[in-house]
């Protein structure tokens, strides 16, 4: 049997209860990310917003319970594969060159270092009293994104940092 007949033996069927799934799972995220920010310009007290969005993300907790419990087993083992296999083809690409992965240091590096140091010199930043908010918010993408830029071979150095028995391999010519 070929790997194309193999694929479609073991895929289900895109059923009403998959579907009905998806759309459950994809309400499930959009809740919290949609709602939340709307209820803090409802002109609600604090505490009506906080308990609101606690709720909302103990609700969106149980919608993604559900639809894994509405696809079955089959059906979330599909949407899994199908997911994995895209960020899989479009993520970062495991060696990158010698310039991309400087690029991405530096990436990596100026957010983690300018949150460490903006507490001791924030007076001296004329330009960031007020504007805290959007310079955390650049500084996480420009950390997130710095990832990508990275590539694979990076998260590995990241994975190994949390593996206790992991040991560095370092090249004999940069010694």
């Amino acid at each position: 049997m070929s790997d194309a007949q193999q694929e479609q033996d073991t895929r289900p069927v895109m059923g009403f209860r998959v579907k009905f799934g998806i759309i459950l799972f994809g309400f499930s995220i959009l809740l919290p990310v949609l709602g939340i920010p709307l209820l803090t310009i409802t002109g609600l007290s604090t505490n009506e917003v906080t308990t609101s969005s606690v709720a909302m993300l103990m609700g969106a907790e149980f919608l993604g319970i559900a639809a894994v419990a509405v696809m079955g087993k089959s059906g979330y083992a599909y949407i899994k594969s199908r997911l994995l296999g895209f960020l899989k083809q479009h993520g970062p690409a495991d060696n990158v060159s010698r310039t991309r992965y400087t690029i991405g240091l530096i990436m990596f590096s100026v957010p983690i270092l300018f949150g460490w140091v903006t507490p001791y010199i924030s007076g001296l930043l004329p330009w960031y009293s007020g504007n805290e908010i959007v310079f955390g918010i650049i500084g996480d993408l420009f950390l997130l994104s710095s990832l990508f830029v990275l590539g694979g071979d990076f998260w590995d150095k990241l994975q190994a940092l949390f593996i206790h028995s992991a040991k560095a391999v370092i090249p004999k010519a940069v010694r």
